[in-house]
């Protein structure tokens, strides 16, 4: 059997991560198997649909590297993959439930149908509209919605990530097929479009679970045999109370991307969130993700979504690049100022900063000061825990006598983390009073690269001009 998985969204929104790890874990399965992964928008629901959102998935999963076998844009042997041009297909199979006694139209007005629903709730038993099927209904024109006349009983069935589960007779209903406007409803035509597609693995998301039994109950009617099931938990907001919200943080994928996280990064995120291997590995390529991802060890409650857990994983693979391909990666990044500067100049910035960045965004606030003078901020060392406690006039002398001690010399990192030791001999400081009067004096930065190096790719005679105009700000 060949494996064929599917991620079938609906165009109404942007793509978070809880959304885009569906399709993760579909596309994993695909590459893992050596079969196919395909792209279907499922765009029924005009009320809702965001006009460029069909094209914002795409773009969104084509970043991340999640590329589809066959989709709306590339087609494939079962075209349309758009499920508004679909449309005289599902009229097809909806008429073949008619003529097989399995459907029927509903003639009920909305105002009929809430009736009904009130006076089960007067009643204080759950609202079922296989209670209320009409004794004769109408034939079906496509003008009347068309339910399905379902056969309630009880199932029991394997689900790959929460095993065997069960549901009573109660969880089964007439449930529309077609809407009065001619669209089919996402409970009719996903399992339409997965037969006729051939689709082997069906992985969403927890909130489909409760369906389930409905689902079973119409493949029944179909004569279909349903695909393996998977349901993977809700992605949890911080607190890990409840879902995953725009509110909790949940960002447009493609945000990650002008950000300047790296693809990587948020396939290796989202694939651990809710799985992991059993080892205590957390950093992994996406090959290895492909080799190792297994539904199996896909947990079954929720997965609390950490942002730090994600800066920190960004950063490990940011460390994990050679430094000629975060510089081609990064190019984008460099603040207006570099622009003047050559290349050599700029990789030996970025081999300073390497260690410290989390996402290119970054980049600028790590380095303006390489490219640019600064302002002088007298808070630096007014707010400095321990500089702030020596008056201006010991501070200009400390800093008088380290310009003078590195106005000669080589000016090698090596050479200057000699004469910044022997300073600290000279004057008695601790290195957390001297270097930090220097670093603030040649960066107007709370915070920098080792202050050899970074004295040393500035250079001397930037970094003398600076302590210079430092010392003029101090008097």
């Amino acid at each position: 059997m060949t494996v064929r998985t599917r991620f079938a969204p609906s165009p109404t929104g942007y793509m978070h991560v809880g959304g885009v790890r569906t399709a993760l874990f579909a596309w994993l399965i695909a590459r893992q198997q050596g079969g196919q992964f395909l792209l279907r928008l499922e765009d029924t629901d005009k009320v809702r649909e965001v006009e460029g959102s069909g094209q914002h998935i795409m773009d969104s999963l084509r970043w991340l590297g999640l590329q589809w076998d066959e989709g709306p844009d590339i087609g494939g042997p079962f075209a349309p993959y758009l499920q508004s041009s679909r449309l005289a297909t599902y009229k097809e199979w909806g008429q073949k439930l008619v003529d097989a006694g399995h459907a029927y139209a509903d003639p009920h007005s909305p105002e009929q149908l809430q009736a009904f629903r009130d006076e089960a709730k007067a009643a204080k038993r759950p609202f079922l509209f296989r209670n209320h099927r009409p004794e004769n209904p109408p034939a079906w024109d496509g003008t009347q919605p068309l339910r399905l006349h379902s056969t309630p009983k009880a199932y029991r069935w394997h689900d790959e990530v929460m095993g065997e589960l069960s549901a009573g007779e109660e969880a089964v209903d007439d449930f529309i097929l077609i809407k009065s406007d001619g669209y089919p409803t996402y409970n009719f035509a996903h399992i339409i479009d997965d037969h006729i597609m051939q689709i082997t693995h069906v992985i969403r998301s927890q909130e489909f679970i409760a369906s389930v039994p409905k689902y079973l109950n119409l493949y029944e009617a179909l004569g279909f045999t349903p695909p393996k099931l998977a349901t993977v938990p809700y992605v949890m907001g911080p607190d890990g109370k409840k879902k995953l919200s725009k509110r909790d943080g949940a960002k447009d994928i493609l945000d990650y991307a002008r950000e300047g996280f790296l693809p990587e990064t948020l396939i290796n995120f989202m694939a651990t969130l809710g799985w992991n291997d059993g080892t205590e590995q957390e950093i992994f390529s996406v090959p290895e993700i492909i080799q190792k991802f297994s539904l199996s060890h896909v947990q079954t409650g929720g997965a609390k979504f950490d942002e730090q857990r994600l800066l920190w994983m960004s950063g490990a693979h940011i460390r994990a690049l050679a430094l000629d391909e975060l510089a081609e990666k990064i190019a984008s990044f460099w603040p207006p100022e570099a622009a003047s500067y050559d290349e050599a100049y700029k990789t030996s910035v970025l081999a300073l900063v390497q260690e410290r960045l989390k996402f290119f965004a970054e980049l600028p606030a790590l380095t303006n000061f390489f490219f640019t003078d600064l302002p002088q901020d007298p808070q630096l060392i007014a707010q400095h825990k321990q500089l702030k406690k020596l008056p201006g006039s010991e501070l200009r002398q400390l800093l008088q006598t380290a310009r003078d001690a590195l106005a000669d010399g080589p000016f090698t990192p090596g050479d200057i983390t000699e004469r910044l030791n022997h300073l600290l001999e000279q004057t008695g400081q601790k290195p957390a009073v001297l270097f930090s009067l220097i670093r603030i004096a040649t960066t107007q930065a709370p915070a920098s690269p080792g202050l050899a190096d970074t004295l040393a790719v500035l250079g001397r005679d930037v970094s003398l001009r600076r302590m210079d105009a430092t010392l003029q700000t101090l008097r």
